[in-house]
């Protein structure tokens, strides 16, 4: 419908001109002061360019491995490392470094800072094995193994009710031994 295009203000003229409608109370202040009209994009959006995106770029092809694989544990507050790379190199070119050296000292940076990891997940291991308990999940998976991660598929069978019920109702046995004097009416249980 043709006649329906528009904002508000175009669109109500067009309907008290047709007397389709009565002129509402507000139009002339309207046209007085009419509403602002912000620029529509005919699809020609221009793409967010940052100045490290090079960096960041040479970055993922040179360490693969380094790529975020879930976006859901992305944030805000820990930029992936090779955003890290990109400013680190901006920075280091700002003070007259080369880009071809400041390239490498933050390339030889990354490593190190990989490198303490995982020195720091091979002491934790070890402490691990001395309290016996089981050792932390490895924080640099290689690569075939992410990729393994990523193409388990879930389980098909659902858990089965019958067998959550009575964890439910284990766990509600255990919570009425710990409390003195406890029963369920007092809890919030629903038994069955």
């Amino acid at each position: 419908m043709s006649w329906m295009k528009g904002d508000l203000l175009s669109k109500t003229r067009r309907l008290v001109g047709g007397l389709a409608t009565r002129e509402p109370v507000w139009l002339k202040a309207m046209e007085a002061s009419p509403p602002p009209v912000f620029p529509r994009s005919n699809g020609n959006l221009k793409k967010i360019v940052l100045p490290e995106d090079p960096y960041v770029r040479r970055f993922s092809r040179k360490h693969p491995e380094a790529k975020l694989v879930d976006p859901n544990k992305v944030s805000a507050f820990i930029p992936d490392p090779a955003r890290v790379y990109g400013c680190r190199v901006l920075e280091l070119t700002k003070n007259g470094i080369s880009e071809d050296d400041a390239m490498s000292v933050a390339n030889m940076e990354y490593l190190a800072e990989r490198k303490e990891k995982k020195k720091a997940y091979k002491r934790l291991k070890e402490l691990a094995v001395l309290q016996d308990k089981s050792p932390p999940p490895k924080p640099y998976l290689s690569t075939k193994k992410e990729m393994q991660i990523q193409e388990k598929k879930a389980p098909t069978d659902p858990p089965s009710v019958r067998r959550l019920v009575n964890q439910l109702k284990q766990q509600k046995d255990v919570l009425l031994q710990d409390k003195p004097g406890g029963s369920a009416n007092q809890d919030h249980w629903i038994d069955e």
